[in-house]
């Protein structure tokens, strides 16, 4: 007799309870995406700075949860659909708004065309990476490498002008924010090898735990009291690392070009002397009879 599907127990059946360790991290993905939506109001109202702080807060809650995920076991589907929404709003829809509002909006339909390009770039550039995640041919060594520039740190980077302009850099023509705004769009759907850090041991040996301690409050100290000076920095920094990541990932692939080429003239080469000559013929090649009969 089929059952019911209305009854409670197949009911109990189909919708099982949830752990709340899979709940968590989307939880602080949602926190995110608060952060970025207030971070677009901020901008709306002209207080750019706590926008840029909602946009950082939001890049520090996406480099947790992933991890947070991974701690506790909480990885899902969900989440993962859920985080790729998220960035998509936090780092490609907000910070194109928020340099539309703070000074694109004075170059008319140009000024709304580069945000919007740099918008879109991030969403292409995380439908890239969540179809190439699996990727079966990328050679070992890509595992510590992205494709691109990451949707967070494209983020931060654009908003250089903003930082500048806090430091009391005269600001920027809106022609050349636009270009600039353009640049990091093209470098995070473009095919640069970028740096990921994602293979470095995350394990700190017990003698380095209170420097460990010391060093990320002392940054943490650093970003609260000098902002603009701390994301400037770190900003340009970046930028000059991107062609010692591209390198360095041309280096690996000559190293793995070099080795695949040694290897395969190691397996065409002889195996001896013996390979030379064939092997004598036996009796029964010499047999005549039928092979049922040898």
């Amino acid at each position: 007799m089929t059952p019911d599907p209305k009854s409670p127990e197949l009911r109990r059946r189909r919708f099982r309870p949830i752990p709340i360790r899979m709940l968590v991290p989307n939880f602080i993905t949602l926190l995110a995406i608060c952060a970025g939506l207030t971070a677009i109001r901020l901008s709306i109202e002209g207080r750019m700075e706590l926008a840029v702080a909602a946009i950082v807060f939001a890049a520090v809650l996406d480099g947790v949860d992933g991890r947070v995920a991974r701690m506790i076991k909480g990885q899902s589907k969900f989440g993962a659909e859920l985080d790729s929404l998220a960035d998509f709003v936090n780092f490609g829809v907000t910070p194109g708004l928020m340099l539309y509002f703070w000074q694109l909006h004075d170059l008319g339909n140009g000024g709304w065309i580069a945000a919007m390009v740099y918008a879109i770039s991030g969403g292409l550039r995380l439908a890239r990476f969540n179809a190439s995640i699996d990727d079966p041919n990328k050679p070992a060594f890509a595992a510590n490498y992205f494709t691109g520039v990451p949707a967070p740190l494209g983020a931060l980077t654009v908003m250089l002008p903003i930082y500048l302009v806090f430091l009391g850099v005269p600001q920027p023509p809106a022609i050349l924010t636009a270009f600039y705004t353009l640049l990091i769009g093209f470098l995070m759907v473009s095919r640069l090898p970028v740096l990921s850090g994602k293979t470095v041991r995350m394990r700190v040996p017990p003698e380095m735990v209170l420097p460990v301690f010391v060093s990320v409050v002392f940054f943490i100290a650093l970003l609260v009291s000098y902002p603009w000076y701390i994301l400037s920095v770190g900003t340009v920094l970046y930028l000059l690392s991107l062609p010692w990541g591209w390198k360095t990932y041309r280096d690996h692939e000559r190293n793995a070009a070099a080795a695949l080429a040694a290897a395969t003239t190691d397996a065409a080469a002889p195996a001896g002397p013996a390979a030379v000559f064939p092997a004598a013929p036996t009796d029964a090649e010499h047999d005549d009879r039928p092979a049922r009969l040898n």
